[in-house]
């Protein structure tokens, strides 16, 4: 074909080059508005960390290792080409870098150090915008060390490797590595979320505290890891266990990968079938007591849930509102045409809201991790799944919407979309579906008066500030006061609560046409079920030019 027939007009430039963290307003002001509460001196401190893995999360290479990463999945390599077993996973070079960079950056490294929580949150949602699925491990390491505490012995050996800032790839005893990876094993074919009807059985050893374990686990996440979080039947009952893949003597533990899940989404993240027969393991916490030893693993890994979803919504919100800025139809550019801006405007208003919730969500752990408050541990006891629950679920419709701005160009491969939307899914099904999270939070609003009290009083906080906000929660209250049925109305009560802390926390800190838009569309029933809805009267403007790349 003839060159002079091939012009390209009416194309977006590619998205890189741009800093994830500086451009993105709800994200740096929520940062610095938690920060100056909390810790005013690591402002500047915190501001230069964020921007620098900003930086690397916008620029072209990241994009391409996450291209890469997901184009050339895991293979699983049972056993090597003399017959042995050898059960290890082959990763694309790009996993390594992503991996790398991420430990880098303090994304394994909240515990220890000030304001924590909040600074690696903020991370954590930067970094997953240039690939999500190498999150995966970088979570359970992460969320392993409120259940390694339990044992203070444990904590000790194991802590360090897990918050260090050094990756090193492949299979050694754990004492030879600067870092470590942690993952998780609890889900079995036969209970899924069930975990109490786990058949793995737990055999103790003469030794104190170390078990033989014998069964399987249908769902092994990150089987390259280091070590794995595992439930086990012992004596006493369900009981939490340390399986390293590599003994201290530098033999390797019995974990036979039997397959890698062919999945959805999430491609570059190997999720396996594992077999224990005869594995080494040493016990977490006290037998018998296994749900409760692990639940803080559980709780962290569904926080990064939530970051993980808000952040997906916002690289789908950066995207389509870049493509729409350089594309034109029917004389003007698309983002300047009344029925786009309404959609991207609400998508924003959504995007903003996850964000938000995200942070607080953030913010009130590390305020229990330096202060030990009953109120926010309460607080979180109920805020985390009902985040969980609706922000994971908000995921999958504002992606698809957000590709749709794009239309055909959104629907190839090349422009990421597809990839996206084909993980948005995960976060409302791991760590517990939607179903799990609600039967949740109906469980602590019936055993844990204490956290009901310390969710009405984060919302209260914006009571007066908003009439369709107080008739929110005055609906909300009513709700709560009805008992009968409560379990078939879980999710409609979870999403309530859900709108109600976004709103409240919208009407507090964010600007005012933000507010009124969610107030208007979420609480006061003035939008559609569809993206945009939003009343045309409100500042869409405004909304959008708030969610653009600019600085």
């Amino acid at each position: 074909m003839a060159a002079t027939t091939h012009t390209v007009t009416n194309q977006a430039p590619p998205l890189a080059g741009y800093d994830v963290y500086g451009t993105d307003r709800a994200l740096r002001e929520g940062v610095e508005r938690h920060l100056s509460d909390a810790a005013p001196e690591l402002l500047g401190e915190v501001r230069e960390e964020l921007s620098e893995l900003g930086r690397a999360a916008g620029s072209a290479q990241a994009r391409r290792w996450g291209a890469l990463a997901n184009e050339n999945p895991p293979e699983l390599r049972t056993h090597d080409r003399y017959g042995n077993r050898i059960d290890e996973v082959e990763f694309h070079p790009a996993w390594h870098r992503l991996l790398g960079h991420a430990v880098g950056a303090g994304l394994t490294d909240a515990w220890g150090r000030p304001a924590g929580h909040l600074r690696r949150a903020a991370g954590f949602f930067v970094w997953s915008q240039a690939e999500a699925g190498h999150g995966c491990p970088v979570s359970m390491t992460h969320a392993a060390v409120p259940a390694l505490r339990t044992d203070p012995e444990l904590a000790a050996e194991w802590e360090p490797r897990l918050t260090s800032h050094v990756y090193e790839e492949g299979l050694r005893p754990a004492a030879q590595k600067a870092g470590v990876l942690f993952g998780m094993g609890m889900t079995e074919k036969q209970g899924g979320s069930d975990v109490r009807a786990n058949t793995t059985a737990a055999k103790p050893l003469d030794a104190a505290g170390e078990y033989l374990l014998t069964g399987h686990k249908w769902f092994c996440s990150a089987p390259m890891s280091d070590g794995f979080l595992v439930l086990a039947q012992a004596p006493a009952g369900l009981t939490c266990f340390l399986v390293p893949r590599v003994l201290p003597d530098g033999t390797r533990n019995v974990f036979a990968i039997q397959r890698l899940k062919d999945k959805l989404g999430n491609r570059s993240n190997a999720s396996a079938e594992v077999e224990f027969d005869g594995t080494w393991a040493r016990r977490v916490g006290e037998e018998g007591r296994g749900v409760r030893t692990i639940i803080g693993m559980v709780a962290a890994t569904r926080l990064d849930c939530v970051l993980g979803s808000a952040a997906l919504m916002r690289q789908a919100l950066t995207q389509a509102v870049h493509h729409t800025e350089h594309r034109s139809a029917f004389g003007a550019r698309l983002i300047e045409q009344p029925l786009m801006r309404n959609v991207l405007a609400d998508l924003a208003l959504e995007s903003e809201a996850a964000t938000t919730l995200a942070l607080r969500l953030a913010a009130a752990q590390d305020a229990v991790q330096d202060t030990a408050t009953e109120q926010e541990r309460a607080f979180l006891r109920i805020a985390v799944p009902t985040a969980k629950y609706w922000v994971t679920k908000r995921c999958t419709p504002m992606v698809a919407e957000a590709l749709e701005c794009l239309g055909g160009n959104g629907y190839v491969e090349e422009s990421g979309l597809p990839r996206m939307l084909r993980e948005s899914p995960l976060n409302s099904i791991w760590e517990g579906s939607g179903n799990v999270q609600a039967l949740d939070v109906l469980r602590a609003l019936q055993r844990e008066p204490q956290a009901l009290n310390a969710f009405l009083q984060e919302v209260g906080q914006a009571r007066g500030a908003d009439h369709r906000l107080d008739s929110a929660i005055k609906g909300l209250l009513t709700e709560l006061a009805d008992l009968e049925g409560i379990e078939a109305r879980g999710r409609r009560v979870v999403e309530r609560m859900a709108l109600v802390l976004q709103g409240s926390l919208l009407v507090r800190w964010a600007p005012p046409e933000v507010a009124d838009a969610f107030c208007a569309s979420r609480l006061g029933g003035d939008g559609g079920a569809a993206f945009g809805t939003l009343p045309h009267s409100l500042g869409l403007g405004a909304l959008v030019e708030r969610a653009r790349i600019a600085g």
